[in-house]
């Protein structure tokens, strides 16, 4: 059985991108994952979980997916 792996909080906000403030309001509306208690006065979070919520973001319109690259790069004139 594997482990899930805990983060914590600056781990946490370099891998999502967002603000202290934002990932709080996410998280207190019940729209991002749970921390969880791991000492007095230290929390974490499950990687699993922050990394399942990542991918279930909605892309930036217009944008290529990882991995493509956009036709106006490839094309040479």
């Amino acid at each position: 059985m594997e482990m899930d792996k805990l983060i914590r909080r600056k781990q946490l906000l370099d891998l999502i991108g967002l603000s202290y403030s934002t990932q709080w309001r996410l998280e207190r509306s019940g729209l991002f994952p749970a921390r969880v208690k791991l000492g007095r006065g230290s929390v974490g979070w499950h990687l699993a979980e922050v990394e399942e919520w990542v991918r279930g973001r909605e892309r930036v319109p217009g944008r290529a997916a990882a991995g493509e690259v956009s036709e106006k790069f490839t094309r040479r004139s």
